[in-house]
């Protein structure tokens, strides 16, 4: 299956990232070249694109589609190693940083990686192809950590009830594929909420989270990428669901923040500025013309902050 590489709120992208021909930038998910591809093509000879990519697969296919740019260089990286990164190649600050987050078309169209409900495969989801495996958590994790997990990151309110089923049915025998975990959720939710959706989605969705750590690679992903910007330059971040999203735009908060001295002081002594302005109030998201083109753009979300300031003191590097 060819890696696809359809770049959702592309024109959006490259117009918040406000490219420079001979920038510097850095694409934090390479995936299939999309938006890397849309970024090289605006630098000239001085200019320069880092992509990262934490699953070998998109690292090989992003090196080929980059090849005929000779200012890009994609590294199979976590972008919550964006700082090691830039040292080891003895850059720096930046001038713009792209995020696009969550799980790639790819991922998700390519049953044999374990991700999708739709399709019956070993129970994968390692974006890395390293470490531990849904099928580890699913097997091996208490009950009471596996409610926690679906509740949590899938927002799933039967979590209990399918994290009971999940202990149930491994005493038999171990849950090995996606076919099997989709019928033990099936099995654990309501007639009514199985035919109003696919009752898999949240489960596997959170499952996923846990498995490639998803939201502390974030966090810390976000801190790195901030602190890695010049004065003037913007960090975008693209999300695809409530709580990724809700880490982005109370990260962004916290930059944009300027005096935080309580509100009955008759002056401020913190001292405090704000590093960073955002781009964009409210996330931009995908119009009729790319929803229809690609739905999977349905629930994106396009938040960018420009860093104001060059003041390192908070930054956890």
């Amino acid at each position: 299956m060819e890696f696809s590489h359809i770049p959702v709120l592309a024109s959006e992208c490259i117009e918040g990232l406000d490219i420079r021909p001979d920038g510097i930038y850095v694409d934090g998910t390479a995936g299939g070249a999309g938006h890397s591809s849309l970024i090289a093509a605006r630098l000239n000879e001085k200019g320069r694109l880092i992509s990262l990519d934490r699953d070998p697969d998109a690292v090989k296919v992003a090196s080929e589609r980059l090849s005929v740019y000779s200012n890009a260089q994609v590294i199979h990286r976590n972008y919550s190693e964006m700082r090691y990164v830039l040292d080891d190649l003895g850059i720096d600050k930046v001038d713009g940083i792209l995020m696009d987050l969550g799980v790639s078309s790819y991922q998700l169209d390519e049953g044999s990686r374990g991700f999708s409900y739709h399709v019956d495969a070993p129970l994968d989801m390692r974006m890395s192809k390293e470490g531990l495996s849904a099928a580890d958590i699913v097997n091996t994790y208490s009950e009471q950590e596996l409610a926690r997990i679906i509740f949590e990151y899938g927002e799933e309110k039967f979590s209990r009830r399918i994290a009971g089923n999940i202990v149930c049915s491994r005493e038999k025998a171990p849950i090995e594929t996606t076919l099997q975990l989709a019928d033990i959720i099936r099995e654990s939710v309501p007639q009514k909420a199985r035919r109003d959706k696919n009752p898999c989605k949240k489960t596997f969705q959170a499952i996923r989270i846990a498995v490639n750590g998803e939201f502390e690679h974030l966090s810390q992903g976000l801190d790195q990428a901030f602190y890695s910007l010049k004065a003037g330059g913007r960090l975008a971040v693209i999300t695809f669901h409530s709580l990724e999203d809700r880490i982005v735009k109370q990260r962004f908060a916290g930059w944009c923040k300027g005096c935080i001295c309580p509100p009955d002081f008759p002056q401020c002594v913190c001292g405090r500025k704000p590093q960073g302005r955002l781009v964009n109030r409210k996330p931009i998201e995908a119009d009729e013309k790319e929803l229809e083109r690609n739905n999977r753009s349905r629930s994106a979300k396009l938040r960018i902050i420009e860093r104001s300031a060059e003041d390192d003191s908070g930054a956890a590097l």
